[in-house]
Parts: C-alpha cells; sequence; structure tokens
C-alpha cells in the first residue's frame, strides 16, 4: 500500500499516543547513547538478533532497545512514527519504498561500506550524490520443498539439478497418486512467490528501465498456474478464500495433503521444528530460464535519530562479516556481503538444504533483483494476487489478467 500525506497524518495521530520509545510529551525519547530499533521476527532470527545487540552493547557501552513489532503493522506504525517526529534510530524492513527520504546516509555518518554488499542491491540502497541509505542485512530466495517419505512410497528421487516444469508437475502428480493426498502442489498466495514462476518463463514485472513485463510469456506462467488448479492438483480454495493477503502454503504441505510446496528458504528453520516427516529443499523448476525469485530484508537508521553516528556503526556492527555469519548461521537465513557469498556459509544444520537455496541463487537471472527492488514492485504484487484469482475463478483470461497487471505496474512507477 502507498501512503498519501493524509494517510500518514492519520496514522500518526493514532500511533503517537502509544507507540514504542514515547515520553509523556510525545517527543522523541533517545538519550545519549542509547538507541531503538523498531524490529520484526521471521522466529529463528529473534535469539540471535538479541545476542547480536548484546555484542554491540558490550563493545560500544551503548544501550539498544529492541522494539519488536508483527511484520503486518511495521509500515503502519512506521509511517505513523516518521511523521510524528517519533522515528526509531534504525529498523527492520523488507522495503525502503515510503521511507527514503527519512532515511540517513550512513556513508555521511563514518559507515562507508555499501561496497561490501552484492552489486545487485546497490542501485536500491543508494541515494541522491551517491549517499548510502540502508544494508541490505539477508537475501531470501523462493524455492519448492518435497515431503521425501511420500517421494520413496512412489519410487520418485528429487533431483539435485532442476527439473523442467513439466517434469515437476509429472512427478509431483505420481507422487500424489501413490500417496493419495488431496493436492500434488502447494504454493504460497503471494506475489512475490509468483513473480518468481514469471522470472523462469523469461520475464519480471520490472527492470532496469520501468515496466518490462512480457505479456506472451507472463501469459503463458498465468494459464499454466491456472492449469494447475483447474486440473485439482492446486486447491482453489486455498488461493480464492483470503482476498488479496498474502497466505503460506506450508500447512498444507505440512499437513500431509501435498507432496511438494513452494515457498522459501525462510522455512528451513520452521520445518526443522515441526515437520513429522522426512523433507528436503529442492532447486526451482526450469521453463525458459531457471533460478527462484529473490527477496530479503533491509537495515536502516532514520535521519530522526538523536545519536546519528551512533546509529549508523550499529547498522554497520549487525552486517559486519561476523555479524552477519552468526546471524546467516543461526537464523538459517542467506548472506548479502560479497565475502560470504564468495567463500559460502557453512550451516551446521541442514547445510545441504541451504547449499540448494545458494546454488539457486546463482541461477536465478539478475533481473529479478532489479524488478524485486522496484519501487512498484509491492502494490503490483498485490494486483498479481487479484488477477490470478480472476483467473483461476474463470472470470477472465490470461490475456486480460496480463494486461491489467501491466497497466497497474506502468501506475505504480508514477
Amino acid at each position: 500500500m502507498r501512503f498519501n500525506r493524509k494517510m500518514i497524518v492519520g496514522a500518526a495521530l493514532l500511533l503517537a499516543a502509544c507507540a514504542p520509545g514515547t515520553n509523556d510529551s510525545g517527543t522523541n525519547s533517545s538519550a545519549q547513547n542509547h538507541l531503538t530499533y523498531l524490529y520484526f521476527t521471521d522466529g529463528p532470527d529473534e535469539q540471535v538478533t538479541r545476542a547480536l545487540i548484546k555484542d554491540f552493547e558490550q563493545e560500544t557501552g551503548a544501550t539498544v532497545e529492541l522494539q519488536i513489532i508483527p511484520f503486518s503493522e511495521l509500515s503502519q506504525q512506521l509511517q505513523g512514527r516518521i511523521a510524528s517526529n517519533n522515528a526509531p534510530d534504525v529498523f527492520r524492513t523488507d522495503t525502503l519504498t515510503g521511507y527514503r527520504d527519512a532515511l540517513l546516509d550512513l556513508k555521511a555518518n563514518g559507515q562507508d561500506i555499501g561496497a561490501q554488499f552484492m552489486d545487485e542491491a546497490r542501485d536500491y540502497i543508494s541515494g541522491p550524490g551517491g549517499s548510502l541509505l540502508a544494508v541490505p542485512s539477508d537475501l531470501t530466495m523462493n524455492g519448492p520443498f518435497v515431503n521425501l517419505d511420500m517421494f520413496a512410497k512412489a519410487g520418485v528421487t528429487p533431483p539435485s539439478q532442476p527439473w523442467t516444469w513439466d517434469e515437476l508437475i509429472a512427478n509431483a502428480r505420481k507422487v500424489q497418486q501413490a500417496n493419495g493426498t488431496a493436492f500434488a502442489l502447494a504454493y504460497d498466495k503471494s506475489g512475490h512467490r509468483f513473480s518468481g514462476m514469471l522470472n523462469q518463463f523469461g520475464t519480471n514485472l520490472f527492470g532496469a528501465n520501468g515496466v518490462e513485463l512480457d505479456a506472451a510469456k507472463a501469459s503463458a506462467a498465468i494459464r499454466q498456474f491456472a492449469e494447475l488448479h483447474q486440473q485439482g492438483l492446486m486447491s482453489k480454495d486455498f488461493w480464492l478464500e483470503s482476498g488479496t493477503k498474502y497466505k503460506g502454503a506450508i500447512d498444507i504441505f505440512l499437513a500431509g495433503d501435498a507432496p511438494v510446496c513452494v515457498s522459501g528458504n525462510w522455512q528451513v528453520s520452521q520445518f526443522t521444528k515441526v515437520a513429522k516427516f522426512r523433507w528436503a529443499a529442492m532447486p526451482n523448476p526450469c521453463a525458459e530460464r531457471c533460478g527462484g525469485y529473490p527477496g530479503g530484508k533491509f537495515m536502516a537508521a532514520t535521519k530522526q535519530s538523536a545519536n546519528p553516528q551512533l546509529a549508523a556503526k550499529f547498522v554497520a556492527f549487525m552486517n559486519s562479516r561476523a555479524a552477519q555469519e552468526k546471524y546467516a548461521k543461526e537464523a538459517q537465513f542467506l548472506p548479502t556481503r560479497k565475502d560470504l557469498i564468495a567463500s559460502g556459509v557453512q550451516y551446521p544444520n541442514r547445510a545441504e538444504d541451504m547449499a540448494t537455496f545458494l546454488a539457486d541463487v546463482k541461477r536465478t537471472d539478475k533481473a529479478g533483483f532489479a524488478s524485486t527492488y522496484s519501487p512498484g514492485f509491492s502494490p503490483t504484487a498485490t494486483t498479481v494476487v487479484k488477477e490470478l484469482a480472476a483467473v483461476i475463478a474463470g472470470q477472465e483470461s490470461p490475456d486480460q489478467a496480463v494486461t491489467n497487471i501491466r497497466a497497474a505496474a506502468e501506475k505504480n512507477l508514477r
């Protein structure tokens, strides 16, 4: 969602009185040598984040107040706090869109560290005059998981190298039939996740020069996706029942109702804890291209910080080689630092699964990074979900869906 001025002011009025880090006068309460860090957790990252904060406090003598909120509240809270002059010193986010004017230049505050991170993010994290507005703190990669017990019963061996989409569908159907499951595939209800399929079919919503959606290739991807639902290989109800809201497909997978689930590397830690069957990550399938689709999180500091140099130092510390390696290992995330990408991370658990995702990072077409980092991506991804639902429900054709998606993408870049 994009916030206009009226929406931001309204959010400020609602949130200023109760937002973390405020005092009775509603002004920023940051004291000397104290920082506030607004954070949402994906689960396994909270414990290691707290440990790294403790290391920073011991090294610097500073104190860091970790303010954890649900991801669903991040945008509203952050916009409201920025508007009411009560912004956190530092925050974690999945997008810089809507916040860029409020961000601190890390370079001008002693942390010229942008070159340490993956080149694909360089333009996105840079601001006017070569300023550094944020750093990518972890990388995500879409990809499928398989139920190894079900595959073994069907006599199907998961591939070490990518299958084609046709091979994936045929083998998932075979495993479904052998095990009598309700569905062959489960797929997160997400415009971001479906963008991986678009990328595999040879196109993306955005590129370096704006909207770059190829109508024929996008239509082919949408048609394939809709047919999977119409043939009963995927659940129609799952996609249609919750409007345009994101919904993860892992419950279908964990319940044993589908032998294949397309989600991403952030599920590795979750599955390790709760899955009652043997499972593994599998390479993304190929159409015109191979690979998955990138995403990730960023750390940024705000101009309203009373301690800008300390805030910039905290961002740099939390994304140093030692800190990011510890974070990646314990949360089972993917690194964004060039040195760690080059050397690899020795994960203590599920190393083969993480290696599968890392291998798909290398296979993923670089245009996917330009698309996911586009300021128009998030609102357009919502339109993608809406249009896919219309095609799955038989209310419009794939070609019409592509026309509507392209129109939304062009509007969202204005």
